[in-house]
């Protein structure tokens, strides 16, 4: 069988790695493929990359895809999820100077507990709290949205979200643009680096199996090039298998550290794959065991975290929730996967819940 080139997009970002290492540690030519790394700006950007079939595939935002097919954002190519390549791997931060109200007003900022940094967070903002995230439809924002609302100030309502490119946050951050932000490493910890900001919470405190990114191509791509796509899947696969042994760990940051792909110290990196975070520029270290994870290989289905999606969507716009979540289902390939990775082929299940578990207020007051 004869190479087959594929241009493939991703942002800068730790949970591209499954992309990055399957092109430079040989899973992808293992299955007759050749990967065309291609890094772009923004999402925004890499959504039309895809949309105009510049690239072939792309790493991307869970969410956008979903957010497409219920009319949301432009839309010039309907788009198909084919795989999730990662769960969790964004952090909550915020600048110097509101870290040091939290602290303060009494919140310990241990990075753990959702319930303290969100009270802390609340009750330290001196006026309407302008959050950046990376994109208006990502699970970034659904994450921010779900917990600001259980603990009761209404989002996307109640707080000035602004869309800002995961290279630029800090930027931002330091400027005075925003006071606290939810992205994807390492730009958080790049946040702490420059000493203009500080982590107080991983994303996988607000929802712990939060299925982050996704292999997403044009669906009529993936319809005309199956056989491709499923060769894709098998790549990927393997290199998330590789990326979660830890004796590749240092293999995994030399190579995502070069200045071709993320350009950024490989200890920085080594934080969001270990764990070992260092929250605040005065060195204050924090443990965030499984913080991403790349492993997919045991296919918990992920029909009860697209509805999830198709739900939350529906409900912040007024749109019908059943048909949400029906057109969300739609979306996701998990018919292609099975077939790649010689799964059971999946069964619509109706009672079908998000895997992991969520924050939950209520959850609380019956410890508290």
């Amino acid at each position: 069988m004869s190479v087959e080139t594929l241009r493939l997009g991703y942002v800068p970002l730790v949970d591209a790695a499954p992309y990055i290492i399957a092109h430079e540690i040989g899973f992808a030519e293992e299955e007759q493929l050749a990967l065309d790394l291609c890094a772009a700006p923004s999402w925004s950007a890499l959504r039309d990359w895809l949309a105009v079939g510049q690239v072939d595939a792309a790493h991307m935002l869970s969410v956008l895809p979903v957010a497409l097919a219920l009319g949301l954002g432009r839309a010039p190519a309907a788009l198909s999820a084919l795989m999730v390549t990662s769960r969790n791997g964004t952090v909550v931060g915020v600048s110097r100077a509101l870290a040091a109200r939290m602290q303060t007003m009494g919140d310990p900022l241990g990075f753990n507990d959702a319930f303290a940094a969100g009270q802390g967070l609340q009750r330290a903002a001196n006026s309407r709290l302008r959050v950046g995230v990376p994109f208006p439809y990502s699970m970034h924002a659904e994450l921010l949205y779900y917990w600001l609302n259980k603990l009761g100030m209404p989002a996307p309502g109640g707080v000035d979200v602004r869309t800002i490119p995961p290279p630029q946050m800090s930027e931002a951050l330091a400027q005075g643009e925003i006071d606290a932000f939810c992205v994807g490493e390492p730009w958080g910890s790049i946040a702490v680096e420059r000493g203009v900001g500080q982590l107080v919470l991983p994303g996988r405190a607000i929802w712990s199996a939060a299925p982050e990114k996704v292999l997403a191509v044009q669906s009529q791509w993936a319809e005309a090039n199956s056989g491709s796509a499923k060769r894709l899947v098998r790549a990927l696969s393997r290199a998330g298998r590789w990326l979660a042994d830890p004796s590749n760990r240092n293999s995994a940051t030399e190579v995502l550290s070069r200045p071709e792909y993320l350009g950024v110290e490989p200890e920085v990196l080594d934080r969001a794959l270990s764990g070992a975070f260092v929250i605040s520029p005065e060195g204050v270290q924090r443990d965030a065991g499984g913080f991403v994870q790349f492993d997919q290989s045991q296919h918990h289905s992920w029909q009860g975290d697209v509805k999830w999606i198709g739900r939350q969507l529906a409900q912040r716009v007024g749109l019908d929730t059943a048909e949400a979540e029906t057109r969300a289902l739609s979306v996701f390939r998990e018919d292609l996967y099975c077939a790649a990775m010689g799964f059971a082929p999946p069964r619509l299940a109706s009672e079908a819940q998000p895997n992991g578990t969520f924050f939950d207020m209520r959850a609380l007051e019956t410890v508290r």
